[in-house]
């Protein structure tokens, strides 16, 4: 009996990535892609976004939910990726120069994002998403008017004709998969970034370390409880200003292998939808508002990319439209947030009324 309470708990707990799991079983014959073909794929967009989902671990440890505010560290990352192309510095060189560049733009940003969100406690998730868009008409602004005569850029590739103003659609070519193709190792047509796989790795590192300092156990007990997280002498507001930040910053660098691996930066569109495709992936992998780990980071990435790999050559083969299955995949990225959110409070009002009558018991045997 106990067995069996387990299983319906887990499979409660887990329903999400139990649904992806089942939708890419039935998907793959489907889709007719060789297995070498699907783990080439996922290897290059493990690289391509692990960075990027692994951003929005650190505001989740703090109580803050689902960081949509990790748009404004992507476009600090396209920032810094605008001026290292007008000013031709190629390579690896370059990417660290862009990444440097983002680092305080990001940092400030951040900064602005948390301020907002201490004065919206409760409503971080709805809040960071409004605020994202303010960022958005602002980033706007800047590139489209401010990039040309306020901040001075002339290169041809990347200001418009008329003299100021960024282009549309920028070619990355000068550090175009720079990353990857440093330190890469061949297994048949499977090619592995090893140099991609270690700053991944890297990252992972520092989420852990922090996790065990200070911060990251203040973090936690913010996340847990905040009054008494204040009674107990922590500085909460400073605390979740600093998760922020450091989301954003991490968000920015990984904005910038994503693009650079892309090889195309969109201008005014690449970062609308990234922090919406990272918050589904880090659901897909079994993540909740308010618990997360890296577990979830690379299987939700694993199996939300999957999907996106497979449903458009599925659909092409059922009824001879692949873009049925871009539909679906919008209709999956919005779905599986919305759900996640739905099973996020069902569980937790469950939970509220089980300790309800659990304290209602406590209270009759006390009497």
């Amino acid at each position: 009996m106990k067995k069996d309470f387990d299983i319906k708990r887990f499979a409660a707990n887990n329903i999400v990535p139990i649904i992806f799991i089942v939708l890419c079983i039935v998907c793959i014959p489907i889709a007719g892609y060789s297995g070498t073909y699907l783990v080439s794929q996922i290897i290059a967009r493990l690289g391509r976004n692990s960075i990027l989902v692994l951003s929005l671990l650190i505001p989740i440890m703090a109580g803050m939910g689902l960081n949509f505010g990790m748009t404004l560290g992507a476009m600090a990352g396209q920032i810094g990726l605008i001026f290292i192309t007008a000013w031709n510095v190629v390579g690896i060189p370059g990417l660290l120069l862009a990444a440097i560049i983002a680092t305080p733009i990001a940092a400030l940003l951040g900064w602005f994002c948390g301020s907002m969100l201490n004065k919206a406690k409760g409503r971080e998730m709805i809040t960071s998403y409004m605020i994202s868009f303010f960022m958005n008409g602002v980033y706007q602004l800047v590139v489209l008017y401010g990039m040309g005569p306020v901040i001075p850029l002339s290169n041809s590739r990347v200001i418009l004709p008329r003299g100021y103003g960024v282009r549309n659609t920028i070619d990355l070519i000068n550090v175009r998969q720079s990353i990857d193709s440093f330190i890469a190792i061949k297994i048949g047509t499977i090619s592995i970034p090893v140099l991609t796989i270690a700053l991944i790795a890297i990252v992972c590192v520092v989420i852990i370390w922090l996790k065990k300092t200070k911060l990251g156990q203040d973090m936690r007990a913010v996340g847990q409880d905040l009054e008494v997280s204040r009674e107990a002498g922590i500085k909460v507001e400073r605390t979740r200003i600093l998760a922020i930040v450091i989301s954003s910053i991490f968000a920015a660098y990984g904005m910038i292998i994503y693009l650079s691996n892309m090889g195309t930066l969109n201008t005014y569109n690449s970062h609308s939808q990234i922090g919406m495709f990272s918050i589904a992936a880090i659901l897909v992998g079994g993540a909740t508002v308010s618990k997360a780990n890296i577990g979830n980071v690379f299987l939700g990435i694993i199996l939300f990319h999957l999907m996106f790999i497979l449903t458009p050559q599925a659909g092409k083969n059922l009824v001879g439209q692949a873009q049925i299955g871009e539909f679906f995949r919008v209709f999956v990225s919005y779905g599986v947030i919305t759900l996640a959110l739905v099973l996020y409070e069902i569980r937790t009002r469950r939970e509220k009324a089980e300790k309800a009558k659990n304290l209602a018991l406590m209270q009759e045997v006390q009497a």
